[in-house]
């Protein structure tokens, strides 16, 4: 019965020629599969254009600076050509502070005397002359004045009196006394008007006379030794040019040295007298009261 039921099928017998075909099937189906596993490829980029415009800006800023290189000292050597030039008046319109020369100007040659002094030490040195000059002028003025009083002044004339010390003018008004400002007036001063004679206090030796004695202005001092104690007297405040005597000069009691007036720092015409007995001031009134005769 088995042997019955079964049925034979007849098996087509197989060519090289569908060998061929079947196994070209097979690769091509194999193809496809491994195409369908492959992931997709990505999109081309685009190209960067990014370094392109820079080197072109980098060129571009080259070549303006070689032109600026090349123009700018071209254009400071140019000069206007005969059809550009301009008038005088033209020139001074558009430039109100430009110096216009005309052109029959002369030179002028600078000597010494052409211009004057501009240094610091210059300008003290001649401030200097110029004070110089005008006190010269002041004392000439003063001198010419004294001469005219001398005229009427006779100098051989004594002080009043006998005694080895006398007063050193006839007559005056008291001023300013010994001590006075504190201590500081080591002398008196004796009011009387300009020109009037100032006698030696006592026979000595001047030791100094100068027409400008510190503050004392126009002075007198003599030494002198008197019953053996030696006494030195000062005369301030003379007249400019009316000292009669000289350092050195040996003078007699009441002998005429000069005449008053108001030099150095005075204020009124009067003599200054001071005397110094032994190297220090004594009060010359009470001096003078003692020893005068």
């Amino acid at each position: 019965m088995a042997e019955e039921n079964e049925t034979a099928y007849p098996v087509a017998p197989t060519t090289g020629s569908s060998r061929k075909a079947e196994r070209q099937r097979v690769a091509s189906s194999a193809k496809a599969v491994r195409a369908a596993d492959r992931p997709a490829p990505r999109p081309a980029r685009a190209p960067r254009r990014t370094a392109k415009p820079l080197r072109s800006l980098v060129i571009l800023t080259m070549v303006g600076g070689l032109v600026a290189t090349v123009a700018l000292p071209a254009y400071g050597a140019w000069r206007p050509t005969e059809a550009e030039a301009v008038t005088i008046q033209q020139l001074a319109n558009d430039n109100a502070q430009s110096l216009v020369v005309a052109s029959d100007a002369t030179n002028s040659t600078l000597n010494r005397e052409s211009y004057s002094a501009t240094t610091s030490e210059q300008i003290a040195k001649k401030k200097a002359q110029e004070a110089a000059a005008a006190r010269a002028k002041e004392l000439a003025a003063s001198v010419a004045s004294t001469t005219s009083q001398f005229a009427s002044v006779d100098l051989s004339m004594v002080a009043p009196g006998t005694g080895a010390v006398r007063w050193p003018l006839a007559s005056f008004t008291m001023g300013e006394g010994f001590g006075a400002r504190g201590g500081a007036h080591m002398g008196v001063d004796m009011l009387i008007g300009q020109g009037t004679p100032i006698y030696a206090a006592a026979a000595g030796v001047v030791r100094v006379s100068q027409e400008s004695f510190g503050g004392y202005g126009v002075a007198v001092t003599i030494d002198h030794v008197i019953n053996g104690v030696k006494v030195s007297t000062l005369y301030g405040h003379m007249t400019y040019g009316s000292r009669q005597v000289s350092s050195g000069q040996t003078v007699k009691v009441g002998q005429v040295i000069g005449l008053v007036g108001s030099t150095g720092r005075s204020t009124a015409n009067h003599l200054h007298f001071e005397v110094m007995v032994n190297g220090g001031h004594v009060n010359p009134i009470s001096w003078l009261n003692a020893n005068a005769g």
